[in-house]
């Protein structure tokens, strides 16, 4: 298995900025393309635990909008193979003094790359 496939780790690098535009600008339609449409999904957030597409869909469309800017600091994209990759980065954002973790890990299904886990959390 090759580690760090600068050509996949170039792709999972677009899909991890594709998916950091749709979440600052709320743009819903983006994030639900980009999660796999599956039961198993998991998005694990910092007030929700969500399992299974419908759930995450769910939680995307009664998000509020606002408040969602924020600036990443130390991300770390990783490839394993050809077709599964993993994001991690930090966050910060205006007016919160935590810090934020979030790690994605995303596979390469016929239909392109889509996030199959998820974690969103605050640092205290």
């Amino acid at each position: 298995m090759e580690l760090n496939n600068p050509d996949v780790v170039a792709e999972v690098t677009a899909m991890f900025m594709q998916y950091e535009q749709a979440l600052v600008t709320n743009d819903v339609a983006a994030l639900d393309k980009l999660f796999w449409n599956h039961p198993k999904t998991v998005r694990y957030g910092a007030t929700e635990n969500l399992v299974g597409y419908a759930q995450i869909q769910a939680f995307r469309s009664q998000r509020s909008p606002a408040g969602l800017a924020r600036t990443l600091k130390d991300t770390v994209i990783t490839s394993f193979g050809l077709d599964l990759a993993t994001a991690n980065t930090t966050f910060t954002r205006e007016n919160e003094s935590r810090i934020g973790r979030q790690s994605q890990t995303w596979v390469r299904f016929p239909e392109g790359w889509r996030i199959v886990a998820a974690h969103v959390s605050w640092m205290s």
